[in-house]
């Protein structure tokens, strides 16, 4: 007799019988991890996650640049508009004094401690183009760093204007029409400088701050390679370019920090 693990099935249409197997299913065994095994997963992990960061890191840098690229991008289409306005000319980098206050080409601000100064964009020379929008901010700055002084009460650029495109208010300004190269004469750039005079920096705690100018002062250089150690510009032109610094212009008051100078070529006017 067949053992009940099978059955005999009868075939309808020639008599014969076949053998099938029975449904029940085997009884299946569970096996937990070792140790060992658990080790090995984990490294495993360990090793994609330590390959994977670096790709995510650049992603996220390559983002901060275009984001960047395109703040300077509108900068430049205001100052076009600006120009439009105002017959060509150019605007100073400070428009005079008022409420106690500076103003300068990006808005108002009033006296007080760093860090603890009011201030207000509405009075930039930009504003009408630009508003209260974003543009003004580099995602490539880090704001958050321990080493960071903010000049007001809020973080207000971080670009600098082409101080060579400013003049003193006793002066005519300098006319659009009259710059010779504006493919290679820059308007805006990543700009920041490292303080040591202005508390709570001082020698021996020197701090990153925003800065809102670029020059070819070699005693605290103010262009700010923060991209991969390289500076966006924006030209009179319109167009968005990259400049490394100056050979051994990098302030070692902060190193780490990529300060240093953009090359006079695209800065002084002829």
């Amino acid at each position: 007799m067949k053992s009940d693990k099978w059955q005999v099935a009868n075939d309808t249409n020639d008599g014969t019988t076949r053998e099938r197997h029975s449904c029940h299913p085997s009884p299946v065994t569970s096996r937990a991890f070792t140790l060992v095994e658990l080790l090995v997963s984990i490294a495993v992990i360990a090793i994609l996650a330590a390959m994977l960061l670096p790709a995510l890191s650049q992603s996220r840098q390559s983002a901060w640049r275009a984001r960047c690229t395109g703040n300077l991008r509108q900068l430049g289409m205001a100052t076009e508009m600006y120009w439009d306005d105002n017959k060509g000319n150019c605007f100073r980098y400070i428009f005079g004094t008022t409420n106690y206050g500076q103003i300068y080409w990006f808005g108002w601000i009033g006296p007080g401690p760093e860090g603890q100064r009011p201030y207000d964009l509405a009075r930039g020379a930009l504003h009408p183009y630009v508003s209260d929008s974003q543009v003004r901010i580099c995602p490539s700055l880090n704001y958050a760093l321990a080493q960071f002084k903010l000049k007001a009460d809020g973080i207000v650029y971080s670009y600098g204007y082409n101080l060579y495109l400013s003049t003193a208010s006793t002066k005519p300004p300098v006319a659009m029409g009259k710059i010779p190269h504006p493919t290679g004469t820059a308007l805006f750039a990543d700009a920041a400088q490292v303080n040591d005079f202005q508390a709570p920096a001082s020698p021996s705690n020197p701090m990153l701050e925003e800065w809102y100018y670029v020059d070819t002062n070699t005693s605290y250089p103010n262009g700010h390679f923060r991209h991969d150690q390289m500076a966006d510009v924006v030209f009179a032109d319109g167009h968005v370019g990259f400049e490394k610094p100056v050979p051994g212009s990098m302030d070692q008051r902060l190193p780490d920090q990529n300060v240093g100078r953009l090359r006079s070529e695209i800065l002084v006017i002829p």
